[in-house]
């Protein structure tokens, strides 16, 4: 395999399990987080510990397009719009999307894993449960890979080991990789930045869709667990 991987860090549970998976299979690690904005912007801070706590490299990129665009409800400024409900140009999507969120965090890793010299890009991306979202499903991150890589004569490949995990697996691959403490005390995806809610799954408002998704997919470990 590689020696090298960069991971797109959100400090959330996905990216946090997905940062100890790649430190058990790679000889140099790094990571990137994006400042997009966002309103759950604590997951900054805890991407950051997490880094630290895990000794791995982690750069903060900051962006204003998103919330020039305005286009989501997933951001911190007046945004008065309710998570849970639909956005408001794609009724099928839900309000949290951000159009071409990921098509610009990748292209923005791919290029800095040229600058560092890192061969392998690592993302949480999950189609199984992936809340709704287009650009988390594996026949765009292929097509992004060959565009990138055809657009700057490069041979960075992209791998997502949760793609097709449910939650459930998401926390049991956490264990299996030696972060499950971490993705639970300190790993952060609720998207109204709630911290001072403990519940078993992690911190949380629990009522946003990445809280319920999280707490759903924490009492089906739990009993994939009991039944071994």
């Amino acid at each position: 395999m590689s020696q090298s991987a960069l991971v797109v860090f959100s400090g959330g549970q996905d990216s946090t399990t997905c940062l100890g998976w790649a430190l058990n299979r790679f000889d140099r690690v790094e990571t990137i987080t994006f400042d997009y904005a966002q309103r759950h912007r604590i997951e900054l801070q805890q991407a950051r510990a997490i880094a630290e706590k895990l000794g791995v490299p982690n750069e903060i990129f900051r962006t204003d397009i998103f919330a020039q665009l305005a286009d989501t409800a997933l951001l911190d400024a007046t945004d008065t719009r309710d998570i849970n409900a639909a956005h408001h140009a794609k009724p099928n999507l839900p309000a949290s999307f951000v159009p071409n969120r990921n098509a610009f965090f990748f292209t923005v890793a791919h290029a800095y894993a040229q600058k560092r010299a890192l061969d392998t890009i690592v993302t949480g991306i999950n189609q199984t449960d992936y809340s709704g979202y287009p650009d988390c499903r594996e026949p765009f991150v292929q097509s992004l890979e060959q565009a990138l890589n055809l657009g700057s004569e490069s041979e960075i490949r992209f791998l997502y080991p949760l793609i097709r995990l449910s939650k459930a697996e998401t926390f049991a691959l956490a264990e299996k990789e030696g972060v499950l403490d971490i993705v639970l005390e300190m790993s952060h995806t609720c998207y109204n930045g709630v911290r001072d809610k403990r519940h078993d799954w992690g911190y949380g408002c629990g009522k946003c869709p990445a809280c319920r998704l999280r707490a759903k997919g924490w009492e089906e470990y739990i009993r994939m667990s009991n039944e071994q």
